[in-house]
């Protein structure tokens, strides 16, 4: 049994079909075939069930599966651990994360302080976040609401309040609080169904005994504020978006129900950290102990308040 039957099988298990693992790794899809045919004469038993071009893993390769994911996560800590006593990597960190700008401030200043470290990103749902973790596709990911999940690890560092914009002609544009229930009958301007944060707004609306009337769904956050401008309806947004004090818009804060979002970073527990994934769980920390001094002393809602009074 070789190590590359291995890394072979577990994409022709994750894909359940040979043409596309033969793409994805490269190879030729004879040569992928007869790989994991050597596979199985080793150990004996059929992985997959064969019908025609169809294949699907089966009740042996499921277990087989498992086995395999471990040695091959174990394999791959025991050479970022061995190359981080030698010396050898200057660092590379696996990041699976959400848009905001946050943290892409917060991933420039790292690669700017630490350039000999390499960060991959990429960006998943939820659920992606988790395989990716528990597969050891990825050091960390960052999410909301925190994960509460066996055998994953995790550090919340940054809680927002999520406020209620309207436009500057809107009846409530002169409110400093307000229970959301008294926008029942508002129209809104939302992210697209299947974002956690319009997942997490409906469910304040809920709270507040309605659901919203949304006659705007726009795909990023950043492109609400464009449509409050022209009076169609009223929005959530988080705090932490808001930069300029001068916004085409009014930002309510909403007494009831509570309106946060917090985020946390993950990580798989029994996963080995290298010394540059580390470096990052540090950085991580001190910039959000930082950001929220700052955001404490002078918030974006304080700002606009402050222009109203």
């Amino acid at each position: 049994m070789e190590l590359l039957q291995l890394h072979y099988f577990r994409t022709v298990a994750r894909l359940e079909h040979m043409s596309k693992a033969a793409q994805e790794i490269r190879i030729a899809q004879p040569a992928l075939s007869k790989t994991i045919s050597r596979l199985e004469e080793d150990l004996g038993v059929p992985l997959f069930d064969r019908k025609g071009r169809n294949i699907q893993l089966n009740s042996y390769g499921k277990v087989f599966l498992k086995k395999v994911e471990t040695a091959l996560s174990v394999l791959e800590e025991g050479r970022k651990e061995v190359e981080d006593l030698a010396g050898m990597e200057r660092g590379r960190v696996f990041l699976s994360t959400t848009t905001h700008k946050c943290f892409s401030d917060l991933i420039g200043s790292f690669i700017s302080m630490h350039p000999d470290v390499k960060l991959q990103i990429n960006q998943a749902t939820t659920q992606e976040k988790v395989k990716q973790l528990r597969d050891g596709d990825i050091d960390f990911c960052i999410t909301f609401p925190p994960l509460e999940l066996e055998g994953i690890g995790g550090k919340s560092f940054l809680t927002e309040e999520i406020l209620l914009a309207v436009p500057l002609t809107h009846r409530f544009a002169n409110r400093k609080g307000i229970d959301l229930s008294e926008l029942a009958d508002d129209s809104f301007i939302s992210i697209k169904e299947g974002n956690p944060f319009r997942g997490m707004t409906d469910d304040f609306c809920k709270k507040a005994g309605f659901a919203p009337n949304i006659v705007c769904e726009v795909d990023e956050l950043s492109a609400i504020s464009h449509f409050l401008r022209t009076g169609i309806g009223v929005a959530l947004l988080p705090e932490t978006l808001i930069e300029d004090k001068k916004t085409p818009f009014h930002l309510i804060h909403i007494d009831k129900p509570i309106c946060q979002r917090t985020y946390q970073i993950a990580w798989l527990e029994k996963r080995y950290l290298s010394i540059a994934a580390r470096k990052f769980l540090d950085f991580v920390d001190h910039y959000f102990n930082e950001f929220r001094k700052q955001n404490n002393q002078v918030s974006p809602q304080a700002n606009l308040m402050s222009q109203k009074s």
